[in-house]
């Protein structure tokens, strides 16, 4: 099964998929024109929740952020969940202005702290049941 092995985005269209070593990827959100209320992830049906225009431009935000608040989780969520357990799950603070649910990774629980420098990376959140990879967004700490 290897070879035919996908990655299926856990939901589309929520960062960019750059093509080339260089480039990362980013989050797509959407900014409010009239009241600049910034939403991730995007707004599908195009209203902004807080003035009601349809008035609605897509943004990319950066690929830094600080972790404003995190909980470790020791039991497996409802079945849909496809990751390991535990994990790490909470905020990040975007320099855009919003505060952003992601799962952390790539360093031990007891390093992670309120205010950290985190990075955006892409990764596998575990597999599908026809043993397809579930890729999802997710911050790691920034190495000094």
């Amino acid at each position: 099964m290897s070879g035919n092995k996908k990655k299926i985005p856990v939901v589309e269209g929520m960062w960019t998929s750059p093509s080339g070593s260089d480039r990362k990827a980013e989050l797509i959100g959407n900014q409010c024109c009239e009241c600049g209320e910034i939403f991730f992830p995007r707004k599908e049906n195009g209203i902004c929740t807080y003035c009601q225009s349809i008035n609605l431009k897509e943004i990319k935000f950066g690929t830094k952020g600080k972790i404003y608040n995190y909980t470790i989780l020791m039991q497996k969520p409802p079945e849909y969940y496809q990751g390991e357990v535990p994990y790490a799950f909470g905020f990040v603070e975007l320099p855009e202005g919003v505060r952003i649910r992601s799962h952390f990774c790539g360093c031990n629980f007891d390093e992670l702290k309120p205010g950290m420098e985190v990075e955006l990376v892409i990764e596998k959140l575990g597999e599908n049941d026809s043993g397809n990879d579930i890729m999802s967004y997710k911050y790691k700490p920034v190495m000094a």
